[in-house]
């Protein structure tokens, strides 16, 4: 277990990156004290609005730390359902949350959002800091930068990006498969009549998916159409780029024009080997790479974040029993291992070969059927997971809903991060462990098991009435009892 902070080491952790995956971790980080940098290679946000959709879990984390209602005000709310392979079935009936909605939000917002929180929080942001290398001991990291300067932290953590330096650089593999089809993106004016526009997207979205143009304002539409093959990466793509794809898929390219923003993307999928070594570890899309189908990404990076925040954290402030932070691979690696075999499994209903299509019309009719809809809502927004903590009740390692309690709302009760003991029976105690567990004692709460421990991230830890049983579940997630 470590000791306490060294004075040699002026930061506990040094994130590289400052997306919304490095941005969740340092504010977790600081809710329990860690010195934080984040150092983020861009000196200036994107200039592009791509517009990025949280997910139902994502949105009850937000929930969880008091940050969902000031997102609420810069996205829009649309209906769970239609998101598995784009296949257009309306949300399942009655979905296990009070936040059962995505959120559409522009991307350059939620990072300036999240990096505002965690700045709030007393975490240090540098833009135009790039990490070159780094070399690690038995005590901490040390880190060099593009310009010279060199620093030192207990950890490092690679928040940077499915090109991860520190990936490299830690020598962890990336094996997976590389693109083998690409689609641009972009938002662009268009001359076509709105209705011949529609018309042309219902018809050729039938046999070429994706495909669409979709209103972005006055004349200005998102446009997503298939490459002619794949490109490189670095270069993105030009406006005669989209009119020949457009006119090879639709026959016509509808007179678009005045782009604002151009993109491609791919359908590489690639998982980390590990996502730690020593004092190093990875998070977001250093960690795992897949087609954006599902709108999966950016929420998958920020549930990484909110796994180990509370971990790396406990690790630091010298209180986490020892396999702790060794869970955060354990737990996060198979999550999106799952979702990669999702994703691929949507980039193959997409194609436009017959075997696909037939497949995929097949699907669409058992989506009908509320328990498959249902099924493949909760693979996609993450509320169906279970981390593995052994035999007991299925609520075991499932995320707790947020449910109504004494004086609030559950989720009320954890913004400071910290675990919380949600007691019905009210003669249980989590008195030995003051300054990692929150106690409510509340018979009136809307649950149907006498009482549960939550993790700092939500999930549950324990089921039950017993306060031997309760004794040891403590001391498994947040170390030994204050003397």
């Amino acid at each position: 277990m470590d000791s306490s902070p060294s004075t040699t080491e002026p930061f506990d952790v040094i994130i590289a990156g400052c997306g919304p995956t490095g941005a969740t971790l340092a504010a977790e980080l600081r809710l329990h004290d860690v010195r934080v940098l984040v150092l983020e290679q861009d000196t200036e946000p994107a200039s592009f609005v791509r517009i990025v959709g949280l997910h139902i879990r994502s949105l009850e984390l937000m929930a969880m730390r008091g940050l969902l209602d000031r997102l609420l005000e810069h996205g829009r709310q649309r209906p769970a359902g239609g998101f598995f392979a784009g296949i257009p079935k309306p949300a399942p009936r009655d979905l296990d949350s009070g936040h059962a909605f995505l959120l559409g939000i522009p991307q350059p917002v939620i990072v300036r959002l999240l990096e505002e929180h965690a700045i709030d929080l007393g975490a240090e942001v540098r833009h135009g800091a790039a990490l070159v290398d780094f070399e690690q001991d038995g005590e901490g990291v040390t880190v060099e930068l593009a310009d010279g300067g060199r620093l030192r932290a207990r950890y490092l953590v690679g928040c940077d990006g499915g090109r991860s330096t520190v990936r490299k650089l830690s020598g962890i593999g990336f094996p997976g498969e590389p693109s083998r089809t690409e689609t641009l993106m972009g938002e662009m004016a268009a001359t076509a009549p709105p209705a011949e526009i529609a018309a042309k997207v219902a018809e050729v979205s039938e046999t070429h998916k994706p495909f669409w143009l979709r209103p972005f304002g006055e004349s200005v539409y998102s446009v997503v159409v298939p490459a002619a093959g794949v490109g490189d990466r670095a270069a993105p793509p030009t406006l005669d780029d989209f009119r020949q794809q457009l006119r090879a898929v639709a026959g016509t390219d509808f007179g678009v024009h005045s782009p604002r923003w151009l993109s491609r993307f791919g359908d590489a999928t690639r998982l980390a080997e590990n996502y730690r070594v020593g004092r190093v570890l990875l998070a977001g899309d250093a960690a795992h790479i897949h087609p954006p189908t599902g709108g999966q990404g950016l929420n998958l990076g920020v549930q990484d974040a909110f796994n180990l925040g509370w971990k790396l954290a406990a690790r630091i402030r010298g209180w986490a029993p020892e396999p702790l932070l060794d869970t955060y691979p354990a737990e996060r690696r198979p999550v999106a291992e799952a979702v990669l075999d999702n994703t691929r499994a949507q980039t193959e209903l997409s194609s436009p070969e017959p075997g696909p299509r037939a497949v995929r019309r097949l699907l669409t009719e058992l989506m009908d059927l509320d328990e498959v809809n249902r099924y493949l809502i909760g693979k996609i927004t993450a509320i169906d997971l279970r981390y593995d903590f052994g035999a007991g009740p299925d609520l075991l390692g499932r995320r707790l809903r947020d449910i109504d309690v004494k004086q609030g709302r559950l989720y009320d009760r954890l913004h400071r991060g910290r675990g919380l003991l949600l007691d019905r029976t009210e003669r249980l105690s989590a008195a030995g462990w003051p300054d990692r567990v929150d106690h409510l004692a509340d018979p009136t709460a809307a649950l149907d098991v006498p009482a549960v421990l939550l993790r700092p991230d939500g999930h549950v830890a324990w089921v039950g009435d017993d306060q031997r049983d309760l004794d040891d579940h403590l001391a498994r997630w947040f170390g030994s009892p204050l003397r």
